[in-house]
């Protein structure tokens, strides 16, 4: 009995695996494709991204009960008009509208979840305007959104192996009390290694800043997979949905490249130029 349970067990987690590893694949290909493309396909894709991961914060934060509709319905209108403005080159107009929509949310609001809807549309409203802007640049663009990409996933990849395989002590067990420091440190590895895999596509002048670059981003990226757990807990979620197969929802598979895309943007905002013009 002992060793058909266990077996039983191995095939479960077995096609666990399997069905995470094709959803992954399929969401990159649809992803990349799209930012291949260039607007307006990455901007359908943004928008229906903002959609999917409005409906999932407010499940989330509200629940799915009558009093979480309107909150729901205007946070859903207030990103899709930030993404609007930047695909219609208006971006003031839409960051305005999507701070409309936040004050409107935390009115319509009921209860302490105002506080988390209203913080939640520029959560996710803010990072939805910062890649369309970094896909924007028509010289580096391009460049930047699949170097940001190929980070995150890789250090999604590293932080998810090597902390199943080493184990050891806890990053931040209040927060997720499934990370650890080797996942941490795996993450960051992993990114920076995209780095360097990079620096020959990308011309860059210096191929060990931009692996230090992205080994910084990857921990960066651990850092934004820490808040959504830490909501999620605070919530008692599991996950914010169930819309992909093996992972959960949407906003579980681009918490880390919420924050990354924002550093990114306000990196090259702040420097007059794209992160990878200068490194």
């Amino acid at each position: 009995m002992a060793f058909s349970r266990t077996g039983s067990e191995a095939k479960s987690k077995g096609r666990v695996l399997a069905t995470r590893v094709v959803s992954a694949v399929v969401l990159a290909i649809l992803v990349i494709g799209a930012v291949v493309v260039g607007p307006p396909a990455t901007d359908l894709l943004v928008a229906v991204v903002a959609v999917v991961l409005a409906w999932e914060w407010c499940r989330m934060c509200a629940g799915e009960g009558e009093g979480a509709t309107v909150p729901r319905g205007v946070m859903i209108a207030a990103l899709l008009a930030a993404v609007a403005g930047m695909a219609f080159d208006r971006p003031v107009i839409g960051l305005l509208a999507m701070a409309a929509g936040a004050a409107i949310v935390a009115v319509v609001s009921r209860g302490t979840a105002r506080v988390w809807l209203a913080a939640g549309t520029f959560y996710l409203g803010l990072p939805c305007v910062a890649f369309m802007w970094l896909r924007a640049d028509s010289e580096t663009g391009l460049a930047t959104v699949l170097w940001l990409l190929g980070l995150v996933w890789a250090s999604d990849i590293g932080g998810y192996v090597f902390g199943r395989l080493i184990r050891g002590p806890r990053l931040a067990p209040v927060l997720s009390p499934n990370k650890t420091w080797a996942g941490f440190f795996g993450a960051v590895l992993c990114a920076g290694l995209v780095g360097v895999a990079a620096s020959g596509p990308v011309a860059v002048d210096s191929p060990i800043r931009l692996a230090a670059a992205s080994a910084a981003l990857g921990a960066t990226a651990q850092v934004g997979d820490l808040a959504e757990s830490w909501v999620k807990r605070h919530f008692g979620v599991k996950d914010a949905g169930a819309l992909i197969p093996g992972h959960g929802g949407l906003l579980d598979r681009v918490d880390a490249l919420l924050v990354v895309v924002m550093v990114t943007a306000l990196i090259g905002a702040v420097g007059g130029g794209s992160i990878l013009a200068w490194l």
